[in-house]
């Protein structure tokens, strides 16, 4: 079975042309079937203040109401998106930019209201890869922005870390899934005061006792949730950690596998 590698940035890399160009001369060169989710970086924030939009955030998730949604994809699917893609080609990696509405490829429906409206906001329902397995057979990339579809005309703004964890799952039956979520520290940490403390391996049998021991706890349990969903629905691994753990064989991570 082919190895497919499906791999997520976030800000630190989009919002840094250095980091980003390195990045994607890395990402570029690999040679196995690929395929780049994006976050949306400080961009959208920092259009919305020039354009006097209030930005809403509760516990770092955006609020989307329409005025929003019409920004963030104007930056995420449009300037950001296209942006990476034409960095790719120059690189000669060939590469198309995706939302979820592209193709019918990802499928939400509109968060429901519990204790926090969060707008327009989407939790994918259905990752459809025929299209996609058809692209990455012909050595396409797709690149996909953190946007969906209800099916029913609406975008959705949608969660990049999902995205890259529902698509990984959607592929399991076709290819050996890795998913790669790259950011700024050098894995999972035992200390956070500590960039040298990494858990290196954390397994699904051992994932309940790191957070009983409070070793996991915070902003990294929403993104731990989603990889340890991945691996029991038969994704082959998730690794955390800086961009060099795709490149660089003594890089210092953490790998999450059964």
């Amino acid at each position: 079975m082919k190895t497919l590698k499906i791999v997520k940035i976030g800000g630190n890399i989009i919002d840094n042309e250095a980091a980003l160009s390195s990045f994607l001369e890395g990402f570029a060169a690999i040679e196995s079937p690929k395929i780049l989710i994006h976050g949306g970086g400080k961009l959208a924030t920092q259009l919305a203040n020039q354009l006097g939009l209030e930005v809403k955030m509760i516990d770092g998730r955006r609020i989307t109401d329409k005025a929003t949604l019409d920004l963030i994809t104007m930056v995420y699917a449009g300037k950001i998106n296209k942006n990476i893609v034409a960095k790719l080609q120059s690189k000669k990696c060939n590469a198309i930019g995706f939302s979820g509405a592209d193709g019918n490829t990802i499928v939400s429906k509109k968060r429901p209201i519990k204790t926090i409206d969060y707008g327009l906001v989407g939790d994918v329902i259905k990752v459809n890869t025929k299209i996609l397995q058809v692209l990455l057979e012909h050595k396409v990339t797709p690149v996909f922005c953190a946007l969906t579809h209800d099916q029913k005309g609406q975008l959705l703004n949608t969660n990049a870390d999902t995205i890259a964890s529902e698509l990984a799952i959607g592929f399991a039956d076709h290819y050996q899934t890795e998913l790669y979520y790259c950011f700024e520290k050098n894995g999972v940490l035992k200390d956070v005061n500590d960039e040298d403390s990494v858990i290196k391996q954390i397994t699904t049998k051992n994932y309940q006792s790191l957070i009983d021991d409070k070793i996991i706890s915070d902003g990294m349990l929403p993104k731990l949730n989603n990889c340890i969903h991945a691996i029991e629905k038969n994704v082959h691994k998730v690794c955390i950690g800086k961009p060099e753990m795709l490149f660089e064989s003594n890089a210092n991570f953490t790998t999450i596998t059964k």
